[in-house]
């Protein structure tokens, strides 16, 4: 290809993934207990390890992708000849965008002829995962370099991110949720249904009684917003933080309703990026459908 595809880490798709839709990716870096560690997709610390730790009362911190670490990871396909179209974490809640965009004019200097690309996903986890793999599929029809970087612009808002929490212990932490709001949701088995935004930011919109009632509602946002309603022949991507049988559940109840699905809905694990601020039991879905207005 004449432009290389790439992400962040951040995009919460396996390794296998990655390499099998031809998309490149540069990884941020958490810490876990006052140790520096790659995310790498589970690579170095497995995701299972990895909230279970946290569980256990592991202290988690983040870092995103400095502008020396773009610099490095843009310049190798430069020297390839090649362009990139570089498609960042959501600038809702990252500000590695701005890194981004640094590094591109850094390394155009000494490329002039390239052409770098940088955009904003306004998604994170699977759903930024899910327009990466549409914009490969995309990029496999012809699209050039310019015209995919437009077309995941003109798009990014229709791709749908729903998520819920049974543990709300790290949302407390982030400052998400109020620790009396936690406290009292607790208490009243509450699972709040949010969701992101059209600035790319994470919201919270509902309060749910019990799992079993969150798992079937967001099962029927993806039935209000789905492109298509239930005849939607897109892809719905899973993704979760140690509770996989949560995940399942909403996924069967998707492929029961949608029975016209681009294949089976995937489930993946939040990172261990996303999940240092998530923490475990959190499943969020991903699908496309009308366009994110507030």
């Amino acid at each position: 290809m004449s432009y290389v595809l790439s992400c962040c880490s951040t995009a919460d798709l396996s390794k296998e993934h990655f390499e099998a839709i031809g998309v490149h990716y540069v990884s941020f870096h958490y810490f876990l207990d006052g140790k520096e560690y790659p995310d790498d997709l589970g690579q170095t610390i497995p995701f299972e390890e990895f909230y279970a730790r946290m569980s256990a009362g592991a202290e988690t911190r983040t870092s995103q992708v400095s502008i020396a670490e773009y610099v490095d990871y843009f310049t190798p396909f430069l020297v390839a000849g090649q362009d990139i179209v570089h498609v960042c974490l959501s600038s809702g809640i990252s500000g590695t965008i701005n890194a981004a965009r640094n590094a591109a004019n850094i390394v155009s200097e000494r490329f002039p002829e390239r052409k770098i690309y940088i955009i904003d996903s306004l998604g994170a986890s699977s759903g930024y995962g899910l327009l990466m793999d549409t914009a490969a599929a995309k990029r496999d029809e012809g699209l050039s370099a310019a015209e995919l970087a437009k077309w995941i612009e003109d798009n990014r808002l229709r791709l749908h991110h729903w998520f819920f929490s049974s543990d709300l212990t790290f949302f407390v932490k982030g400052g998400r949720i109020s620790k009396t709001a936690a406290v009292f949701g607790g208490l009243l088995e509450i699972c709040p249904l949010m969701n992101m935004d059209n600035l790319g930011r994470l919201i919270p919109r509902y309060k749910i009684r019990t799992k079993k009632r969150v798992i079937r509602a967001i099962e029927k946002k993806m039935e209000e917003h789905a492109e298509g309603g239930l005849a939607y022949s897109g892809k719905c991507f899973i993704s979760n933080s140690a509770c996989y049988e949560d995940a399942r559940a909403v996924a069967d109840l998707v492929e029961a309703a949608f029975p016209k699905l681009n294949g089976k809905v995937v489930i993946n694990s939040v990172g261990n990026l996303i999940g240092s601020h998530t923490g475990p039991g959190t499943v969020a879905l991903f699908f496309w459908g009308d366009e994110r207005v507030d």
